[in-house]
């Protein structure tokens, strides 16, 4: 059973205790033992705190939100970005012993389960619904939350709330205008990876307020950590295949297009594997008897885009490998993150050649259309009422995606504000001028992805130990040496007693703020005797030499 809070009841009057929270995991969903973090983020939520988790994949994030749901009674609403993750989450919470009704309200909903779903949700008990995000554009959808007792947002994969983070989406950018509407019950955003400037922006997009930071596991020390680089493509493909057979158990090949999910799958099927190819213009259908195969042991490998794996649940993934290079070390983790989660050895290899760094920054440029700024600014400033970006692609003929994408710039650029009704003009100015802010926007942008690859092509290149180069860009502080990578094998790291970096004369430490004479307030990423990695919201990461700290370029910032 559950120990819901009577409706309107603030819950900081009946905090979680430890006992209580263990309690539910055992009796209500039947888990022996909580992991570390979770009593603490499921404490804090129920306690009314706004929660920030990022966890690794595996970690447990999910059950933060069952048990604390569960115990604040309600509608707890689930935001989540892919239908076959809401799916496995569904099943997830109906196999337990005594959990509440799980339901969702999606685009694959019928007719009669959102009838059942809707009785679910307006009837008090317990529950909880899951959705895309697009549906909270629904005013349907948001008028009958509004009127239902939700006292749990939760936001799922929530980097893709940040527009730093890797896998930004325009439907997330107005959940924190829904939640201010559906009166800021507790918000919980999940998320496996996260840089500080990412866990900045969540919290901003958010609108989380004094929110409680759980940060746990970044360090995957079962994984080891590897990189190849490669003169000419032919050589680098040999490599990559030859790894792939090596594989001690599953595996997963990341590549950069669809195009090569099909070269590669079509390679290691004629070599006797069990392959397949995943990409995200697939088929509904097909995806998802890729999941169901790779989830029931029935393939060796999935070679796939980046569209391939966010809430894929299994353990036993042995080798991750990817044939390109991604567009940040964001992505990168999220993705290897995805082997050993039953904690045995597993190994994450990536293969690059120098000029993959280039086609990658060429892919990642561009900027929004002059005409659809245009267009959009002009149907706002004409509209009497706010505006959706489905209604605007409707009248003018232009793809939602792409009005979306206008509609949260302008809204970021102080130009519009963003409701549940939708978007509105908050400075009438003339047309010219709100592209111009756009393409600033846009810009800026550019350089932060354009510093995001640099950042990429420091782990790939760098020649200390590669764990280390990955866990500063979050935020970790690491020995020199980690023992379980390419380099460290190579004996190219300081000697393991060795620090990482000698702070004690500047105070510098990893997430320290620092104010740059040039680049304005900026955070500290990563450190190394001569230098300093830093991230400027306007600028994106910069390497800086120690010595301006001397000539007074870099000084120490009040939050340092």
């Amino acid at each position: 059973m559950c120990w819901g809070l009577p409706r309107n009841e603030v819950s900081v009057n009946a905090p979680a205790t430890l006992e209580q929270s263990a309690r539910t995991a055992r009796e209500v969903f039947g888990w022996d033992d909580l992991l570390p973090g979770q009593a603490e983020a499921i404490d804090a939520v129920v306690s009314g705190r706004d929660t920030l988790v990022v966890f690794p994949t595996g970690a447990g994030k999910s059950a933060v939100y069952q048990i604390a749901g569960c115990e604040l009674g309600g509608v707890t609403v689930v935001i989540s970005p892919l239908l076959a993750l809401q799916r496995d989450q569904i099943d997830s919470i109906d196999a337990a012993p005594d959990a509440p009704a799980a339901v969702a309200l999606n685009s694959r909903t019928s007719a009669s389960a959102k009838k059942a779903a809707w009785a679910a949700i307006e009837s008090g008990d317990a529950v909880y619904a899951f959705l895309a995000p697009e549906q909270l554009a629904n005013s349907e959808v948001f008028d009958r939350l509004a009127d239902a007792d939700v006292r749990l947002v939760v936001v799922d994969e929530a980097h893709c709330v940040s527009a730093w983070g890797h896998d930004f989406r325009p439907d997330y950018a107005r959940i924190g205008d829904a939640v201010e509407a559906l009166g800021h019950p507790p918000v919980l955003a999940l998320t496996a990876t996260a840089s500080a400037p990412v866990r900045d922006d969540i919290v901003s997009s958010l609108g989380m307020r004094d929110p409680h930071l759980e940060v746990r596991g970044m360090d995957r020390p079962e994984i080891h950590l590897a990189v190849r680089r490669h003169e000419h493509d032919v050589d680098k493909r040999r490599a990559v295949v030859a790894d792939v057979q090596d594989a001690d158990g599953p595996a997963l090949l990341y590549v950069a297009t669809r195009k090569e999910t099909d070269a590669y799958a079509d390679e290691l099927t004629a070599l006797g594997l069990r392959a397949a190819a995943y990409h995200g213009a697939m088929a509904q259908k097909k995806r998802d008897e890729v999941h169901s195969a790779w989830s029931a042991g029935e393939l060796d490998v999935v070679v796939a885009t980046s569209a391939f794996g966010m809430g894929v649940d299994k353990s036993d993934v042995r080798l991750v490998v990817h044939a390109d290079v991604t567009e940040s070390l964001d992505s990168y983790a999220q993705e290897i993150g995805r082997a050993a989660r039953d904690g045995q050895p597993a190994r994450a290899i990536l293969h690059y050649r120098a000029e993959d760094f280039s086609l990658r920054s060429f892919f990642a440029g561009g900027h929004t259309k002059r005409a659809d700024i245009a267009g959009v600014w002009d149907a706002l400033r004409r509209a009497k009422k706010p505006l959706r970006a489905k209604a605007i692609a409707d009248e003018s003929g232009r793809s939602t995606r792409a009005i979306g994408r206008v509609l949260n710039q302008l809204v970021a650029c102080g130009l519009a504000a963003s409701g549940p009704e939708g978007v509105s003009v908050v400075e009438k100015v003339a047309a010219g001028d709100a592209v111009s802010a756009v393409r600033e926007r846009d810009e800026a942008e550019e350089r932060i992805r354009a510093s995001r690859i640099e950042i990429m092509r420091g782990y790939a290149e760098t020649t200390q130990c590669r764990r280390r180069a990955l866990l500063e860009y979050f935020g970790v502080e690491t020995p020199a040496q980690c023992g379980a990578c390419d380099r460290c094998d190579a004996g190219a790291s300081a000697p393991v007693d060795a620090p990482a970096h000698d702070a004690e004369n500047d105070g510098i430490r990893i997430d320290s703020t620092v104010e740059h004479g040039e680049f304005g307030t900026g955070t500290v990423m990563g450190i190394e005797d001569d230098r300093l990695t830093v991230f400027f919201p306007e600028h994106g990461y910069k390497v800086l030499a120690r010595a301006a700290f001397d000539n007074g370029i870099l000084e120490l910032g009040d939050a340092a």
